[in-house]
């Protein structure tokens, strides 16, 4: 039976990755329904303020009636509060549904356990914890806003092969910035820009190269765009946009401010473009150390994601 529920439950997160980049600052969800081991029904909450993923799957269902003898299958467990939308834990019992596996609890302080309870109060069959850890990692940025209560915090830079990420610059200087990155890589910045909430630089960079931030070469909205304030400590800034509900904050900034971040532990992600080509000499990147989680090869450069 394990395998049956690792296999529905992989479809679900496959399901809840197409919500990425527009329901934050909810989770991703995917839901499936099964019935006599075919799926009758599946779908995923699509955007913030929108049916959650379970309401979706049962609307998917042609049969109604088949809901009486199904399993429902989701990543999450099913709400147990209004928000912006019913709970779904007591849509599932008005449904009739007997049976549901979740991924995981979810920790948000008004649910967590409580559509569990609703569940098991009402005679349905749940099972916890199918494939957690793969689970918990598609919603590490919901987990961390919850949890550490502030957004996840995602480093980037471009770098040369030999270490440095810029020539020596002032401002005023009249000195354009080093370009590293390629068309391909700066379309991969900007796909990531799209699924995160919140963008910072620091100061600096803002008076010697006054960037956009935004989405251009990728359909999406533009995160929100901060400029890191030498009047507030990083903590109160990341306070400031967990109150605001921004789930997740990209640092594009110099190597000062990236360094900062470093030093206080404050990230929990850094994605390294390395190029092929050197410097000689200017400005250091950063040395993080943290866990290799993936490289990926693009043309003149490889990009390395690290974990703290």
């Amino acid at each position: 039976m394990t395998e049956f529920h690792e296999f529905y439950m992989r479809r679900c997160l496959q399901l809840a990755a197409l919500g990425r980049g527009f329901v934050s600052p909810n989770p991703m969800v995917g839901a499936v329904i099964v019935h006599g081991g075919r799926i009758i029904g599946e779908s995923f909450h699509r955007r913030y303020g929108e049916a959650h993923a379970e309401v979706n799957a049962v609307s998917a269902v042609r049969d109604a009636g088949l809901l009486r003898e199904a399993t429902l299958y989701v990543n999450l467990e099913p709400c147990s509060h209004y928000g912006k939308t019913p709970p779904c834990a007591e849509m599932i019992v008005h449904k009739g549904i007997p049976r549901v596996v979740i991924g995981h609890v979810d920790p948000y302080e008004e649910v967590s356990g409580g559509g569990i309870k609703i569940l098991q109060d009402a005679g349905v069959d749940v099972v916890c914890g199918v494939l957690e850890r793969e689970c918990k990692e598609l919603n590490r940025r919901f987990l961390t806003f919850v949890e550490k209560r502030r957004p996840y915090v995602i480093l980037k830079w471009a770098q040369s092969a030999d270490g440095f990420i810029d020539r020596t610059r002032s401002v005023g200087d009249g000195r354009r910035p080093v370009r590293i990155s390629s068309d391909f890589t700066k379309t991969i910045v900007h796909k990531h820009r799209a699924e995160e909430a919140a963008i910072m630089i620091g100061k600096r960079t803002l008076m010697l190269d006054e960037p956009r931030l935004d989405v251009r070469y990728w359909d999406g909205d533009n995160p929100v765009r901060f400029i890191a304030d030498s009047r507030l400590t990083l903590k109160e800034q990341l306070q400031d946009m967990y109150e605001q509900g921004l789930q997740s904050l990209i640092v594009e900034g110099g190597a000062r401010l990236i360094n900062s971040f470093i030093e206080q532990r404050l990230w929990d992600e850094a994605d390294i473009e390395t190029a092929f080509v050197c410097l000689g000499e200017g400005v250091r990147a950063p040395r993080p150390e943290g866990t290799v989680m993936s490289v990926m090869r693009c043309e003149g450069s490889f990009i390395t994601r690290l974990r703290l």
